[in-house]
């Protein structure tokens, strides 16, 4: 059974009698029948394609026009009233949506893949995929992805910019160790200075002898870094400006191996707690569940999956090393799991990580050690006996005490020294 568009059997679509789509131009869901109007964009770097149809499922217009606000309005001049529209959540969807969203009364954010599977396209034109869209949209089957708060995606980009400078810092700096694979009794005595781009690296990196087209490449990367570190400076001044104000970022800080950046990051990738059911939904959306194969009563369990938010996945695994150092349960923990991999171990830490930071997001309450005296109003994580959640007056970790006086070096900073 195949879905006609426009006369023509274009696609076949997944689950056809499951999803409904036989029906599509019997009836609407109750959520969409109040709209007069139902637009499909496909959305492309300098250009879209729209479709605009009624409650009936009739095309009342459709064509091409250029990624401008001035354009698309002037498309959807006479479909303002009682509208909404859908776009997928393709590379740089804000755009188009915020330009809807000034246009429309409502604007659904689709999920690329599972748009894929209930309706995969055997002709695949731009048209077509916004006769699509429009379709699902009147009929109340879009998969919807969850669109960010401007806030959340004013701070995605500064982090992202922080993490570009980061990373273009190492590339650097990996380019001018490999000039001493050329020099091996130099880099023996360049291995004894332990941090090679520390004052005294430095030093002795302007004083190495080397060829002068070498020590050209040197000095170059060299001021290359500086200028990078200004720069660093500068984006993690706009992000402390962004997040003065925020609990979130202060709570997660209280994790041990949560620093300043990532508690940002984390706090920026999850947007609204309050959108995820359970730990189990969380660790999903970060990619932190294992891959599942199940037939004929069998169940296999493999590595976790490839889908996710990889940045939120990155920040907790990465925060396991601080961790485990700065945090005895967790070592204690770790250890255990260590004889199954090393890889397992760190997942399964990560995946702790991000359980307790759930429950602190929720909670409102600030993260204590187990083992330690609780601040006044303090509960214990239920599921989790080496964690407990301080009320917000007594704000920060069991360990607080210590680093105040100077005596300990606190936890969830230690993480920074990676970064």
């Amino acid at each position: 059974m195949q879905l006609m568009i426009e006369g023509q059997s274009h696609f076949q679509p997944f689950g056809l009698s499951y999803w409904g789509f036989a029906n599509l131009n019997k009836g609407v869901g109750s959520t969409t029948a109040s709209y007069d109007y139902h637009i499909g964009v496909d959305y492309h770097k300098s250009y879209s394609h729209l479709v605009v149809q009624d409650s009936n499922g009739k095309t009342l217009r459709s064509g091409r026009v250029k990624n401008e606000r001035q354009s698309l309005g002037g498309f959807l001049e006479r479909y303002r009233e009682n509208s909404h529209a859908v776009v997928e959540a393709t590379r740089d969807w804000m755009v188009m949506y915020d330009w809807l969203d000034d246009i429309c009364d409502d604007v659904v954010l689709a999920h690329p893949w599972k748009v894929k599977a209930i309706a995969d396209a055997k002709i695949k034109t731009d048209k077509i995929d916004a006769t699509v869209l429009a379709h699902l949209l009147r009929a109340d089957l879009v998969p919807e992805a969850w669109a960010p708060s401007e806030r959340s995606r004013d701070l995605r980009v500064a982090l992202r910019e922080r993490m570009f400078y980061v990373r273009l810092r190492t590339m650097t700096k990996n380019r001018i160790v490999t000039v001493f694979d050329r020099y091996p009794e130099q880099t023996t005595q360049l291995k004894k200075l332990g941090d090679l781009f520390g004052k005294a690296g430095r030093v002795q990196l302007a004083q190495v002898n080397v060829s002068p087209i070498d020590r050209i490449q040197i000095d170059r990367g060299l001021d290359f870094i500086g200028d990078i570190d200004v720069r660093i400076k500068q984006s993690e001044a706009t992000i402390r400006a962004m997040t003065k104000a925020n609990t979130n970022v202060k709570l997660l800080k209280t994790i041990p191996g949560i620093g300043e950046f990532f508690a940002r990051l984390i706090d920026a990738e999850i947007d609204d707690i309050g959108r995820f059911r359970n730990p189990k939904k969380l660790a999903a959306y970060a990619g932190l569940v294992p891959s599942t194969y199940s037939s004929g009563g069998k169940t296999f369990h493999g590595k976790i999956i490839k889908q996710g938010n990889k940045w939120l996945r990155w920040a907790f695994v990465e925060a396991v090393t601080p961790a485990i150092a700065s945090d005895p349960q967790l070592r204690a923990q770790y250890e255990h799991l260590r004889f199954r991999g090393v890889n397992k171990a760190r997942v399964a830490i990560a995946r702790k990580l991000l359980t307790i930071a759930f429950q602190i997001l929720r909670d409102q309450r600030a993260y204590e050690l187990r083992g330690e005296s609780p601040t006044e109003g303090a509960s214990r994580y239920p599921g989790c006996p080496d964690v407990y959640l301080a009320s917000p007056a007594g704000l920060g970790c069991a360990h607080r005490g210590e680093w105040e006086t100077g005596s300990r070096t606190p936890p969830c900073d230690r993480s920074q020294k990676r970064h």
